[in-house]
């Protein structure tokens, strides 16, 4: 069961965060940070710098933070707004401080910034994922540089 039952998280008095709409070339789980190709979305990598997306809970169709966008259906993704909160998967075996810096691992997860790693993200609650899957924490965007 997820930690958080959203995930865009506020605040409330702001305007909510631009949403894109695209085919999903694989599933794709609410919080895991995404790539927009040609094709539609896909899973962002620990490779990915630049513009990221993070997947929407699919509330169209009254779906959880749990319930995957389908293989071939349409996706939302939201743009990182600063400023504002979200949700957002920490991959499984990480301990992240509050304000850490988070780049992104396998399968659009978050993972605790080392050198050279592309930040996209900052920690806004201290975590420690033993949970044995990927697990939703609140998150700031971050302006995507790369740690020292």
């Amino acid at each position: 069961m997820a930690r958080y039952n959203v995930i865009f998280a506020g605040p409330e008095t702001a305007l909510r965060p631009q949403a894109k709409e695209a085919l999903a070339t694989v599933a794709i789980t609410p919080g895991r940070f995404l790539t927009l190709g040609a094709s539609g979305f896909a899973l962002a990598g620990a490779a990915t710098e630049g513009k990221v997306y993070i997947a929407q809970d699919n509330y169209l169709t009254m779906k959880g933070t749990d319930d995957d966008w389908p293989s071939g259906a349409r996706a939302v993704g939201l743009e990182l707004l600063d400023g504002q909160f979200f949700n957002a998967r920490l991959a499984n075996g990480q301990n992240v401080a509050e304000d850490a810096s988070l780049s992104i691992g396998a399968n659009g997860e978050l993972v605790a910034a080392g050198a050279g790693d592309y930040v996209v993200a900052t920690a806004k609650e201290a975590y420690n994922n033993t949970s044995g899957s990927a697990q939703l924490i609140r998150v700031t965007p971050s302006k995507g540089y790369v740690a020292s």
